[in-house]
């Protein structure tokens, strides 16, 4: 991934739950929030009640591959965490990417943060 880094640190994860805000589906909540770097740092949060760890990894695999076609188009400066909802193992990475280009980028274009902190003038 050009622009991006892997969250890994849990404090990270729990700030994008709890302060960030979020865009969801059927399938997939994306939370987001600003990060004050010059790159994205992406996540995926992937729970056991989605199967077993052959589905997990499937789920984890189809995300990746959806933000990876989108990166480019993403906007830059801000932690993106991707979690699992009901039937995801059954989608396509394909509506991922359908799912990040209708809803998620419009979202964070549109949420007023900016990556410095700042809002966006009126």
């Amino acid at each position: 991934m050009l622009f991006t880094e892997i969250i890994k640190d849990n404090k990270i994860f729990q700030r994008c739950f709890r302060s960030g805000r979020y865009v969801n589906c059927g399938f997939l909540t994306v939370y987001f929030s600003p990060n004050r770097l010059p790159v994205n740092r992406f996540g995926i949060s992937v729970g056991k009640k989605q199967g077993g760890a052959v589905q997990r990894n499937r789920i984890k695999r189809i995300f990746r591959a959806g933000y990876r076609l989108c990166e480019a188009e993403m906007p830059i400066g801000y932690d993106l965490v991707f979690a699992a909802r009901n039937d995801a193992c059954e989608k396509s990475s394909d509506d991922v990417i359908r799912f990040i280009r209708k809803k998620v980028i419009p979202a964070v274009n549109e949420s007023g943060i900016r990556p410095g902190g700042s809002r966006k003038k009126k």
